[in-house]
């Protein structure tokens, strides 16, 4: 049974967020501030990152 990727949030320096599955993530270490995660699909995470943004944690794009 092959597991389904995992989607995070992550903060950038700029303050925008951006929706990385768990590979890149692991790849981009040094540039994120912050992260909220892991998320099922990717649909949730974008969900997850409207309501960061309406409560000011992150910036739209």
């Amino acid at each position: 049974m092959t597991e389904t990727p995992k989607f995070y949030i992550v903060k950038r320096p700029v303050g925008n967020c951006e929706i990385l599955p768990l590979a890149q993530l692991e790849e981009q270490n040094p540039s994120i501030i912050e992260k909220w995660g892991p998320y099922d699909s990717a649909e949730d995470a974008i969900a997850r990152r409207i309501g960061l943004i309406r409560a000011g944690k992150c910036q739209p794009q």
